[in-house]
């Protein structure tokens, strides 16, 4: 099958799932909406494109429909798989070509898609033009399904983890080497990794840390990513500098060491689908305090695998923490490893994306008859 992946720009996300296709044995192109330098895998072949500076506006909409049509005739691909959908699946959408499979990203569906009656009118155009959707979690689907989308053509499955590479096994030796160099061996120690947007709530736990801290002076903070809200997080944490860890932006490579060097892993995420940082930390073996969205609850019990609080609720969350530093931990890692292994494997999600695109490509086909 010939497959064109169309994606804004390149992102983890986007490595890993073109990764995987250039493994699969079809022919795989790669299109980015805004253009830049990709690190592009083997197996696949990036298309060359004149790309725009994001948002996507209507004045836009011409020249790029023009291209777009013309790469459709000339590649002739067998399905176009596309994402977010408010701009890249909706130009695919505009431009008539089917089969179409829309790919939501999460936040497509779970907030931009209410921003304004044009960004609803753009979802809706797409997807009654796509032939199946693709998405990570069960919440994702009830608004794809809001929206009007037939739930028999929403492909379900959650952007898994390679279950070998984050394992307590892989995680424990060097998270501890990582504590013994900075003396925290006797510590509690938090992890977050979202991104320092306003979508993630990192200033949320940014204060509640501030709170806890205050009760519990073993407590300490690992973050890493950077982001728009970099200013504002550093300000809230000021004066907590001995007992915070700013790591910047890190490599695939060395997460698992940062998985192994924490006791427990926070996402305050307003915002989400099925969070792979959060699936990562559970193949590890870590307990996850998360905001209460519905995209968590699909993965954190409170009490059995981890801890919930309150969507924005620092008070509540550093409440959360202070509970959550007293428990004995054994029973949540390996009920949170358990639950990773039955439920986010990566290498299975791939063969649902496989068996999704035959649906899409056989959906689509009919439609065209």
């Amino acid at each position: 099958m010939r497959v064109l992946y169309c994606t804004r720009s390149d992102s983890p996300h986007d490595r890993r799932f073109l990764t995987a296709l250039g493994q699969s044995g079809h022919e795989v192109y790669a299109l980015r909406l805004f253009g830049g330098k990709a690190l592009t895998p083997k197996g696949v072949t990036e298309v060359p494109w004149q790309g725009i500076h994001a948002p996507l506006k209507v004045t836009d909409w011409p020249g790029q429909l023009r291209q777009l049509k013309a790469l459709l005739a000339n590649l002739q691909p067998d399905l176009v798989h596309a994402g977010p959908i408010q701009d890249v699946a909706f130009l695919i959408a505009k431009a008539g070509f089917h089969p179409l499979l829309t790919m939501s990203w999460g936040f497509d569906l779970m907030k931009d898609a209410y921003q304004s009656p044009f960004s609803r009118w753009q979802t809706r155009y797409a997807l009654r033009r796509s032939d199946a959707v693709t998405l990570d979690c069960q919440a994702t689907a009830d608004r794809a399904a809001a929206f009007g989308f037939p739930r028999e053509r929403i492909c379900v499955f959650p952007w898994g983890v390679d279950l070998d590479f984050f394992s307590p096994q892989n995680s424990v030796v060097p998270g501890k080497k990582w504590r013994a160099q900075k003396n925290w061996e006797d510590k509690t120690v938090l992890l977050c990794l979202r991104s320092w947007e306003p979508n993630y709530g990192v200033d949320v736990l940014a204060r509640a840390f501030v709170l806890a801290a205050r009760e519990n002076p073993r407590l300490r903070l690992i973050l890493l990513g950077d982001g728009s809200q970099a200013d504002k997080i550093y300000a809230l944490l000021r004066g907590q500098e001995e007992k915070v860890y700013f790591g910047g932006r890190v490599e695939l490579e060395e997460l698992p060491g940062w998985y192994g060097a924490a006791d427990l892993y926070v996402s305050p995420s307003h915002v989400d689908g099925s969070s792979v940082s959060l699936l990562e930390a559970m193949a590890c073996g870590l307990p996850s305090i998360v905001s209460d969205i519905p995209a968590n609850l699909e993965w954190i019990q409170d009490g059995r695998n981890g801890w919930i609080f309150p969507d924005g609720d620092a008070q509540t969350l550093a409440r959360t923490i202070l509970t959550a530093a007293e428990q004995d931990w054994r029973g949540f890692k390996l009920q949170a490893r358990q639950d990773a292994v039955q439920k986010a494997d990566w290498k299975a999600g791939v063969q649902k994306l496989l068996a999704c695109y035959e649906t899409t490509a056989a959906i689509g086909k009919s439609r065209t008859l």
